[in-house]
């Protein structure tokens, strides 16, 4: 009985003076870890944490102020900390499974443990901000980060976290004289369902992470139930029609079709479509009406992986799903059009599992490229039972299989890339992934 009232006074005085509290985090250089933890950092709270391996990103979050960083995961580790400085949130990634050292140790300490969206919960409410949510199969990143720079274009002080590296400020941030907290929403594990946006910006629906969603009605269900917790949502017809639902006082559909959106001078379509539902909702929040805020959004500056030049006419692109292939495409074919050169394209699948459910959705993603080079899928949380799909395989679902070819990530394929560059071709490598991805192995073979 003590030991329950003990335990209900704690977490009342951490609701309390939640300037006293140690947060841990585990994984903390990972993409959505680690902007957090530098958020919970500058908003007042007590940050260290630990990961599997270094990284420039932990080395950029030392120079912000989080020192006490350990690189391996152990009991030992974690309970050296606890003991230092009582830990009183333990904040783990989705990667993160039963079992794992840190998780358990904290589990039997009686440590509240939680993934990433309850401690936001928890800072919205500490620093009274309203969450501007954009969530979406593809687009969610690039539509993110645009509402972002239309803030800071503005002048408007704004807290957020974005999962990709930008280029006018960090990938996480909390303003103190901020009224709204931009955050991109991920439907992995259901997370976004966490959260009750006063803001919802929605960049594209299509089946995704089958390994939490077994079927189409399963991942639209999730959007509903997010969309009906948003106090209002801007969202696309055509996602409006796989969702089956209709425009109402919460609800404004949008025109893809609108003429104004091809009059933006954003480079592919898709850009200008998450361009515009980024105005959208900068104008929800601020007031400031659209064809004022188009001139900031054509001076967009771009972010990390999405068509980054990383070498002279060698471009990376996060597009490793067939929808977040068709938009890197629009992007690449303007980029192309008129240079009298090809488009050169080397793919590298996220995970063998959604090939498995996206096979024939490859069909005709790559047209307009010349050349394809597929090389196998990047392996992560996949089924050992399940079969593994050779790219050669995936290659004969296209329309057009004549200009694909199987190779891997070896000498061969960069001298293939080379010989490309030396011809002026423009290519472009669209990969997810993470450590040892096709993006990595790019970016130290070719070193400008």
């Amino acid at each position: 009985m003590l030991f329950w009232f003990y335990r209900s006074f704690v977490h009342l005085a951490l609701e309390l003076y939640p300037r006293n509290m140690h947060i841990y985090f585990s994984g903390i250089g990972g993409a959505g870890i680690g902007p957090l933890a530098l958020i919970a950092k500058q908003a007042g709270y007590d940050v260290n944490g630990s990961d599997q391996q270094n990284s420039q990103y932990i080395d950029y979050l030392k120079k912000k102020g989080i020192s006490n960083i350990h690189i391996g995961q152990t009991e030992d580790v974690i309970s050296k900390v606890h003991n230092d400085q009582p830990i009183d949130w333990f904040v783990y990634s989705s990667s993160i499974n039963t079992g794992h050292p840190e998780l358990e140790y904290c589990t039997q300490q009686n440590i509240k443990t939680s993934k990433r969206d309850e401690l936001i919960n928890q800072i919205l409410k500490d620093k009274n901000l309203k969450m501007i949510a954009i969530a979406g199969t593809h687009g969610k990143t690039t539509t993110t980060a645009m509402v972002i720079w239309l803030f800071k274009q503005l002048g408007v002080p704004v807290s957020y976290s974005v999962g990709a590296k930008l280029s006018f400020g960090e990938m996480g941030q909390y303003e103190p004289e901020s009224e709204f907290f931009v955050y991109e929403a991920d439907e992995f594990d259901r997370n976004f369902l966490a959260f009750e946006p006063e803001i919802s910006l929605i960049s594209g629906v299509s089946w995704d992470h089958h390994e939490i969603f077994p079927t189409r009605e399963d991942y639209q269900a999730a959007f509903q139930e997010f969309i009906s917790q948003s106090n209002h949502t801007f969202i696309w017809q055509e996602d409006a029609d796989y969702l089956k639902l209709n425009s109402s006082e919460n609800l404004t559909v949008l025109d893809s079709n609108d003429q104004d959106i091809e009059t933006l001078k954003i480079k592919g379509r898709y850009n200008r479509l998450d361009a515009s539902l980024a105005m959208a909702g900068v104008w929800q929040a601020t007031g400031t009406e659209p064809e004022n805020l188009a001139g900031f959004i054509d001076k967009f500056p771009g972010l990390s992986r999405r068509m980054e030049e990383i070498y002279p006419h060698l471009y990376s692109d996060y597009a490793h799903t067939p929808e977040k292939i068709r938009g890197a495409m629009s992007v690449a074919l303007e980029l192309v059009k008129d240079s009298g050169k090809d488009l050169v394209v080397i793919y590298e699948p996220l995970t063998n599992r959604r090939q498995h459910y996206m096979i024939d959705d490859y069909k005709d993603v790559f047209t307009g490229a010349s050349t394809l080079y597929w090389i196998p899928s990047y392996l992560a949380r996949e089924d050992p039972d399940q079969r593994v799909i050779e790219p050669a395989e995936m290659i004969e679902h296209l329309d057009d299989p004549s200009i694909a070819q199987a190779l891997n990530r070896d000498d061969e394929l960069e001298k293939v890339i080379r010989n490309h560059l030396e011809n002026g071709d423009m290519v472009v490598c669209m990969a997810g992934g993470g450590g040892g991805s096709l993006d990595d192995w790019l970016r130290e073979r070719f070193k400008n």
